[in-house]
């Protein structure tokens, strides 16, 4: 059964105002999708539940990510995910100690392509 990496997409995400990891982070997943439609188990003969999504997060304090949220945003696949620290906390000029909140994600896909 053999599982291969078949792509893999950045993204970007922010919480401006809220300090908001789990925000910041499902807006860098939804950055990295919408930039594509991700057709890759039809193109092998599979289902799309059949898709391995592995999505690495990196904020400045991973604990404050709600991982199942993050989840959540996958309509389909077998989504497992990541976090750790990374991102960037961009402190605010005006110094009310709230910084704007910036998370990096990887979503890599996989798929078991034997007989594909």
């Amino acid at each position: 059964m053999p599982v291969k990496r078949l792509l893999t997409e950045f993204g970007m995400g922010t919480s401006l105002r809220r300090q908001d990891y789990t925000e910041a982070a499902t807006r860098a997943v939804k950055d990295a999708l919408w930039h594509n439609s991700i057709n890759l188990a039809e193109l092998f003969g599979k289902a799309r539940e059949d898709m391995r999504i592995t999505v690495d997060v990196g904020v400045a304090q991973p604990e404050l990510v709600d991982r199942d949220a993050v989840k959540a945003v996958f309509p389909y696949g077998q989504v497992t995910v990541n976090v750790t620290r990374g991102g960037l906390d961009v402190a605010r000029p005006d110094g009310d100690g709230n910084p704007t909140v910036m998370a990096n994600v990887a979503i890599s896909v996989a798929l078991d392509v034997e007989g594909a």
